[in-house]
């Protein structure tokens, strides 16, 4: 067994993050304050903000992912075409712009399991993921990666086999990673949208695998 990180590669600490009604950090209060002063000078619109933070939740979030996915496990030559050059074949679903210009799709398989962690920040690839969770950018995460892959997603409620290998990949400025989970048992008589249903966003960023039919509604 071997835990492997390389050059694009890299293991991060993975701590959760809460949210706590009536309760801000620093940071959020300033840009809450922020926020409402700009609203109060007329120069921003509460709503606007608010349906883009929509958009990236839910359409341009990690459905968009899922799509890919199931694509790529009912489509042999997209799934090909997806490791050659995984920013044309997802540009050609639709999906691309902010944050994803350049992509790389890792797949797991029986043998490998693949993490993707930002150890520098929180690069992420916001057109096929939507908005990054809060733990993807905590300091803990982005450093025990790294370190503890295997701990990291025991903590997720993850526990691979110990003849798995993990291969952590650094995402960066340039490059964004998305990983294609194992496609589940039982799922061969399954459309694309009911396979994109099996797939969740941290299946793709490798804190988890994809759901089985029977544990979905």
């Amino acid at each position: 067994m071997h835990d492997d990180h390389d050059a694009h590669s890299h293991d991060h600490d993975h701590a959760h993050g809460h949210d706590h009604d009536n309760h801000y950090s620093d940071m959020q209060a300033r840009v809450k304050a922020l926020e409402t002063l700009l609203t109060e000078k007329g120069l921003i619109d509460p709503a606007a903000i608010d349906a883009i933070v929509e958009t990236y939740e839910t359409k341009v979030g990690p459905r968009n992912g899922a799509h890919v996915v199931a694509k790529a496990w009912s489509d042999a030559d997209f799934a090909d075409w997806l490791k050659r050059d995984a920013t044309a074949a997802i540009a050609s679903l639709g999906y691309t712009g902010r944050q994803g210009e350049h992509m790389r799709a890792v797949f797991n398989t029986t043998e490998t399991h693949n993490l993707v962690v930002c150890t520098l920040c929180s690069c992420y690839p916001w057109s096929v993921l939507g908005l990054p969770p809060v733990w993807y950018k905590a300091p803990a995460y982005r450093s025990r990666a790294v370190i503890d892959p295997r701990g990291v997603l025991a903590e997720f409620g993850l526990t691979l086999p110990e003849d798995k290998k993990i291969r952590v990949w650094d995402s960066t400025a340039e490059l964004r990673y998305l990983v294609i989970p194992e496609r589940p048992e039982g799922t061969e008589g399954m459309d694309e949208q009911a396979l994109a249903g099996l797939v969740s966003r941290d299946a793709m960023i490798g804190t988890a695998v994809a759901a089985s039919p029977e544990s979905t509604p």
